[in-house]
């Protein structure tokens, strides 16, 4: 069973950084996709980021030029990067892994993110 275990939020304020760490047991290399997601209150989860297994990013609109998606291989941990912080991006952050074989996803516990002052 694979687990992913998300770690690195906390309490910022306005304007300030962040940055999310995704722990996977087991080789992320085998999944096609590696995301982020958040879910605010009383919101419907959505994408803040996915890389896939060549490198390849995409981001929402509303944290482009802000967050930024990565991944290490060797340490099976993708992180998320999160410069610029907004109020708006208060919310449950959940790491994702996705696989087209089934296709099936797995889903991390999540990790709170708050910003205010």
């Amino acid at each position: 069973q694979v687990q992913l275990v998300e770690s690195g939020g906390g309490l910022v304020q306005p304007g300030g950084s962040l940055r999310l760490s995704c722990g996977v047991s087991g080789s992320i290399f085998s999944f096609n996709n590696m995301g982020w997601y958040r879910q605010a209150p009383g919101k419907q989860r959505g994408l803040v980021a996915y890389i896939t297994r060549g490198g390849i990013t995409n981001y929402a609109d509303s944290v482009k030029d802000r967050f930024t998606i990565s991944r290490d291989n060797a340490k099976n941990t993708v992180y998320l990067q999160m410069n610029s912080v907004k109020p708006e991006d208060t919310a449950v952050y959940y790491c994702n892994a996705h696989s087209s074989l089934g296709p099936i996803d797995y889903w991390g516990q999540g990790t709170q993110v708050t910003i205010s002052s």
